[in-house]
């Protein structure tokens, strides 16, 4: 998930300190609909996002999205191992890459290369113990890709991007740039309110379980879509 841009935290966080406080308040686990992989996941919110205020020393910062593996993301990592021949031998970008599980999938499904992108400061450290986790190499960066034309890829890869409008109109509108300089573009969604309901290829649904710390449902309907 991407969200706009933080507030500026008081406190330092070093690659260490991110790493050790991922690790005293995560645990690994296989990921309810892609078991091949295993993130390090936290169990509840409302704690973690409390704690994680409390180590940045700011207030009002957005939830924890690298802890959990959301449904969109689930869809795409379970389509790209269930289908390998669309990621294999590709380089691919994964968008708002949170927890890294969409770049991990793509990984394991034979991608030449991934860089996971993503503003949230605690993300660089999650997806290198994910990375680790699964035995896979990562690239990464926090730059808003949003802010520039972009990067050539083989394959961009979205996962849960559309639940703010002003946010979902940016990021389509930067995958469409994406989709017309020839990078292939999916997208995963749990049906949010502000998906597009046209303009797009449908490739697979699945039922993806969650919890209702999450969603509104213990189980969502996510699915994959392919931007023509």
């Amino acid at each position: 998930m991407h969200a706009a841009s933080p507030p500026t935290p008081s406190r330092l966080l070093t690659p260490e300190t991110a790493r050790d406080f991922i690790l005293a308040n995560t645990r690994l686990q296989p990921v309810s609909h892609a078991p091949e992989i295993s993130l390090w996941l936290a169990d509840e919110v409302t704690p973690l996002w409390r704690l994680t205020e409390e180590e940045l020393g700011a207030m009002g910062l957005p939830p924890p999205f690298w802890a959990f593996a959301w449904a969109g993301g689930q869809a795409i990592a379970r389509w790209l191992l269930d289908n390998p021949e669309a990621v294999r031998g590709r380089s691919v970008v994964d968008f708002a890459s949170g927890s890294g599980l969409v770049g991990v999938a793509a990984m394991k499904s034979g991608a030449t290369s991934v860089l996971c992108a993503d503003i949230d400061p605690f993300c660089r450290a999650a997806v290198a113990l994910n990375a680790e986790a699964n035995g896979v190499s990562l690239a990464f960066t926090d730059a808003d890709l949003l802010d520039a034309p972009p990067p050539k890829a083989d394959l961009i890869l979205a996962g849960d991007v559309c639940y703010e409008k002003p946010m979902t109109e940016r990021v389509l509108t930067w995958l469409r740039q994406a989709r017309a300089v020839g990078s292939e573009v999916l997208i995963g969604d749990p049906g949010r309110s502000y998906f597009p309901r046209e303009g797009l290829e449908f490739l697979a649904e699945y039922t993806v379980p969650t919890t209702r710390e999450l969603e509104d449902q213990e189980v969502k309907r996510s699915r994959v879509w392919r931007m023509p």
